[in-house]
């Protein structure tokens, strides 16, 4: 099979030694029962593919896209496959070969690359939205809707005010003794929905001693476009993103997003090289304030936490006992365990929006555990997965609130300066 990909593709799949401990990790697997539909059956089809075995068709296009690119596989496995990058690979030879096509691809292509890597219109589409729900047309239109889009409507989360979606300070100076300068990668959906959480990482970094920088040209990181296949547009963005931060003078990159953070930890498998620059120094927020030593907050949050972790954190970037850690130190914070937390939320980038019965599927396995755990919060550092955990615990019924752990951290020192 030629084509750019297939050499790395088929190199990868030799790693492979089939013995089928990636199977029960695997959320496709777990609900379907089929081999097709697990790690190890998926490399069958692109080995086959890629010795010119199988036609490159529908069957595994589909297998390919079904899969969710949680990487709970490359975990469990003993001999390292890196099937995260093996299937982004594989997406893009099936785009390219014309087995995806139709208005839902040009629809994603479009939202992906004119919508969400673009600052400008990003922020005018989510500021129309906030006017929608402000006068309730979306819950008015829900109910006139099918039931397929009333599903897409719910997991659009609100809206938060104007002041929320500010661009933060350019520089923000470090409290008490200084131990260093960081800058922070604020991506392209966190500043729209989620900018309460990039503030405060800012204070909590702050607040531990680290002057804060934000690079401004600085962009989206591509994930969404690699995991859909659209890896030219991904390089493209990332080359955007080593120019921006080649610019600032910082110790660490910090990034609050899972999907993110694992992205710019890998550009070495888009760039070669080059990426070294960047992927080298970025951490996730959780993992760089546990590695230098948190100044313990003073403050309490009389709280039992259910912390869950993101995929792309704990499979991607191996990191996963640090915001446990963390967590721990929040005086009054009981962190309560549930069933399978490093099982994936079934957001997936977009999947939740192009897979949506299988992401009810797996979602619901995670709405079980948390029901049956009962926990006053749901702690994970993903804005998909965010979004899709309130999705679900809302419907489900539950009492949880769903959180980023800096957002806990920022309550506990917050209120000390309150009291104080």
């Amino acid at each position: 099979m030629t084509g750019e990909h297939w050499p790395a593709i088929y190199e990868r799949t030799l790693d492979c030694v089939h013995c089928g401990l990636c199977l029960q990790v695997c959320p496709t697997y777990r609900e379907t029962g089929r081999e097709s539909s697990s790690p190890r059956g998926r490399i069958y089809l692109l080995r086959a593919v890629a010795e010119n075995r199988a036609a490159l068709g529908e069957v595994i296009s589909h297998e390919a896209y079904l899969c969710l690119g949680c990487r709970a596989c490359e975990t469990a496995c003993p001999s390292g496959v890196k099937f995260g990058s093996m299937i982004e690979r594989a997406r893009a030879e099936i785009d390219r070969s014309g087995l995806r096509r139709g208005w839902a691809l040009r629809l994603e292509r479009w939202t992906l690359r004119g919508l969400v890597a673009n600052p400008r219109r990003l922020s005018l589409a989510i500021s129309l939205l906030r006017v929608v729900q402000r006068l309730q047309l979306d819950r008015l239109a829900a109910g006139l809707l099918p039931e397929a889009w009333r599903e897409l409507s719910a997991l659009a989360p609100r809206v938060p005010p104007a002041a929320e979606r500010r661009p933060l300070p350019a520089f923000t100076p470090a409290l008490g003794e200084k131990r260093g300068r960081v800058a922070l990668f604020v991506g392209c959906v966190m500043p729209e929905f989620f900018g309460a959480i990039n503030a405060a990482t800012v204070r909590v970094l702050s607040r531990n001693g680290f002057e804060v920088v934000i690079p401004e040209s600085q962009g989206c990181c591509g994930a969404l476009h690699a995991h859909t296949g659209d890896l030219d547009f991904a390089r493209q963005l990332a080359r955007r993103n080593l120019e921006a931060f080649a610019a600032a003078d910082f110790d660490a990159v910090i990034l609050n997003s899972a999907g993110c953070g694992a992205v710019l930890r890998e550009l070495r498998e888009w760039l070669g090289g080059e990426g070294a620059a960047l992927s080298d120094r970025v951490r996730d927020v959780c993992e760089f304030l546990d590695t230098v030593g948190l100044r313990p907050p003073e403050g309490r949050v009389e709280s039992t936490v259910c912390y869950d972790d993101p995929c792309h954190l704990v499979h991607g970037q191996r990191v996963d006992a640090a915001p446990r850690r963390l967590l721990e130190q929040i005086p009054g914070i009981e962190l309560r365990a549930h069933d399978d937390p490093a099982a994936c939320c079934g957001a997936a980038g977009i999947y939740n929006l192009t897979h949506r019965a299988m992401s009810r599927a797996v979602l619901d396995r995670k709405l079980q555990s948390l029901g049956a755990a009962d926990p006053d919060y749901v702690a994970s550092g993903n804005p998909g997965c965010l979004m899709q955990l309130r999705s679900g615990v809302a419907a489900a019924g539950l009492r949880a609130a769903v959180v980023h752990p800096v957002e806990l951290l920022d309550r506990a020192y917050a209120s000390r300066a309150v009291e104080a």
